[in-house]
């Protein structure tokens, strides 16, 4: 390198300049979260075979066997409609069973089928996913400090609310 080369004019991407404001830095952070995010959703397709959003749900069916799809829904934290499509290709894979049962044919049980199980033991963890193991993690302060500061954000993009009911694995 030169005398008249800028600082850091030879460092190649893996080694970052110093971000020089503070929004550059928190831009840092979320490309950080992202891709973190990206990064397990792909060693999930590689290691299990599923999606990310496809793998939470049949963990939340092992673990409470017979769960209908409007419980299902609220688990994930997901619109109805959403659910019945994740257990539809599940289902059509033969990874979970619908059944139903009860007084009220209309609603249906799902259960966890062997080849379900064998996804589960094949998938890396967290099933949930990396950012909500993450957040749920994190002390009843700082989230209500970060949501907070979320929604000025947000109010600032004018986005959309109804996207937080999209999954990020299907973003």
């Amino acid at each position: 390198m030169s005398s008249s080369s800028p600082p850091n004019a030879a460092a190649g991407p893996s080694t970052p300049m110093p971000p020089s404001s503070p929004s550059t830095r928190v831009l840092r952070q979320f490309r950080v979260v992202f891709n973190s995010v990206k990064s397990h959703f792909r060693q999930v397709e590689r290691e299990a075979g599923v999606g990310g959003a496809q793998l939470w749900a049949l963990s939340v069916i092992d673990r409470r066997p017979g769960i209908g799809v409007t419980e299902l829904a609220r688990e994930l934290d997901i619109h109805q409609s959403t659910a019945s499509n994740l257990i539809k290709s599940l289902v059509e894979r033969r990874l979970v069973a619908t059944s139903r049962e009860g007084t009220d044919r209309r609603s249906v049980s799902l259960r966890i089928q062997p080849g379900g199980a064998e996804v589960l033991q094949s998938a890396p963890l967290p099933f949930a996913g990396v950012l909500p193991d993450a957040l749920s993690a994190l002390d009843a302060a700082t989230l209500e400090r970060l949501e907070q500061d979320l929604n000025k954000l947000i109010a600032l993009l004018e986005a959309d609310e109804a996207s937080g009911n999209v999954l990020l694995s299907q973003m």
